[in-house]
């Protein structure tokens, strides 16, 4: 038995599954945490939930992206116009329909879609629902989507916090380039100790590179899946980590 986390997916399900197959993940067995945007990017948004669904020891934490769709969801109107990848997502649904799904769009943003909430299977709406903010196991992990506050109690922040703080991820590296000049203070202040932190939502491409990251006890996981980079599978006990093809490669024709 083995606990893995996995970064942001945004619909592509090859990788997900070349990541499953090449760590060789038992899914009766297994425990697979995910920290969020499994939509938004490419169109296999659907065939991403259905396999994770037949996960038995599953954690979903709820991304940016994720919060977007079940808005959608639940009151029938994107918050972002189905930006940022939302077009892969709308697709990815629509091919299941017995009718034709209209989508006028400009540059970056759809304008209008005949995409409807009741499209979206009511278990993969009840999935996006139940989805956590974040989780804290046994060993004191701690996983969520983007970061949060580390000034202030972790429990109880603002839900934009866990879906968006890229500062935290941003200060530890500032930190950890300050103590490799022996400049930095000798800790890295958090209100709340955690022993490993796993996070998403800011790409490690921002930095040119392909693989997770690490900054003092914080591991990015957010490999670029969905865009022009990799999806990856960490186990958290021992650090080993598999990884998908490049997904501009594995889907030539959508990127």
């Amino acid at each position: 038995m083995r606990t893995l986390v996995m970064g942001d997916i945004h619909g592509a399900y090859k990788g997900l599954m070349q990541c499953l197959e090449r760590c060789n993940f038992d899914p009766s067995s297994d425990t697979l945490i995910q920290i969020g945007d499994i939509p938004d990017g490419l169109d296999e948004v659907y065939e991403c939930v259905e396999e994770l669904l037949t996960i038995d020891r599953f954690i979903s934490i709820r991304g940016n992206h994720d919060e977007w769709l079940l808005d959608f969801i639940e009151n029938g109107k994107h918050p972002r116009e189905w930006a940022h990848g939302g077009k892969g997502t709308i697709h990815s649904y629509a091919k299941r329909l017995d009718r034709e799904i209209k989508i006028c769009t400009t540059d970056n943003a759809v304008l209008k879609t005949s995409l409807n909430p009741d499209d979206i299977p009511l278990h993969h709406q009840n999935f996006f629902k139940a989805q956590k903010l974040y989780h804290i196991d046994e060993l004191n992990n701690c996983f969520v989507h983007a970061g949060f506050n580390r000034w202030i109690a972790f429990h109880g922040q603002p839900a934009q916090n866990y879906l968006w703080d890229r500062g935290f991820w941003k200060d530890a590296l500032q930190y950890q380039n300050a103590a490799l000049n022996e400049s930095a203070p000798e800790l890295f202040y958090m209100h709340d100790h955690f022993n490993d932190i796993y996070i998403g939502h800011t790409p490690t491409t921002n930095w040119q590179t392909d693989q997770p990251m690490q900054a003092v006890n914080i591991f990015n996981m957010d490999t670029g899946s969905g865009h022009a980079g990799r999806l990856t599978i960490m186990d958290v006990e021992t650090k080993e980590y598999w990884q998908s093809d490049m997904v501009d490669e594995l889907y030539k024709k959508a990127i």
